[in-house]
Parts: structure tokens; sequence; C-alpha cells
């Protein structure tokens, strides 16, 4: 055979080698890590909920989703192993940067976009009524100045 029909067999499983390489490196990491948990870790579980370690067993964990609810989860359960700050600021909502400089107060509702009763009557003026007129119907043709007969909009005069 000519090397050259065997070049893309060649390329695609070297390819194949390296993605599963690369798996097999990203499989190892996530075990190494979930074998590092100890008791009062923070975690994320691949659902999304946040937990800390309560006891670690062979295949599983117990976790304590709030104060006194614990639950029983696989190992394989677990995305990621938190830092403590991260798992804190996350959970408890404690920001230990102090972003609030200032001071400002964000209302929890939509009252701080209503208006004052003194801009209200000083806004009643500007306000352009966008109603249609009842006194004028029909529409009327604009150069005769009569109704039109029968015609709806974009309809063309010519036949």
């Amino acid at each position: 055979m000519n090397p050259v029909t065997l070049l893309p067999f060649i390329v695609l499983i070297g390819a194949m080698f390296l993605m599963t390489r690369s798996a097999k490196k990203k499989q190892a990491a996530a075990a190494q890590m979930r074998n590092e948990m100890q008791p009062g870790t923070g975690v994320r579980t691949i659902g999304g909920m946040y937990a800390t370690v309560k006891e670690l067993h062979d295949d599983t964990v117990l976790l304590e989703i709030a104060p006194g609810v614990h639950a029983i989860y696989a190992k394989n359960a677990i995305g990621a192993v938190l830092d403590d700050a991260e798992y804190n600021r996350i959970v408890h909502g404690d920001d230990e940067n102090g972003l609030d400089l200032d001071g400002t107060v964000v209302p929890d509702d939509a009252s701080s976009l209503t208006e004052d009763d003194a801009d209200k009557d000083a806004s009643d003026e500007a306000r352009i009524d966008l109603g249609k007129n009842t006194e004028d119907a029909e529409p009327k043709d604009d150069e005769s100045g009569k109704k039109s007969e029968g015609k709806d909009d974009g309809e063309a005069d010519a036949k």
C-alpha cells in the first residue's frame, strides 16, 4: 500500500490517543480531589447543591445539606471541593472584601421607580395621548378628502 493512503488513518488514531489521554488525566484529577475530602469541607455536587462533608466512606459520603439535614451521596457525585472562603461566600453570603463602600441601599421592589405626586402633576401636562380619536373613525383619502372605499392599510389604488 501507498503510505499516503495510510496517513489519514494514522492521524485519526493519533488524535484518538491524545483525546483519551487528556480524558484520563481529568478523571484522575477528579478522583484525587474526591479522595482528599475531609470532614468539614464544603463541596458542590454535580447537581449544583452545596453541602458540608460530615463522614467519608469507601464509595459514599455523608453530606450535611442544612443544619440537621443529612444525605448520603456517591463520591462520584461530588463535582468540586471548595475552600472555606469560597464556600462561605457562596453559601452564607460572606463578603470578605466589604464591597459596600458608600452605604448605598438598593430597594427590594420597584418603589424607587415610581414617581412622586408632585412630579406626577407636572408630567401629566407633558404626556401625549396615543389613543385613537373616536370622532374620525374611518380613514379619509388624502387627495379628495373623501372616505376611502374599503381599502386597508398597504393596499394600492392601482388595479
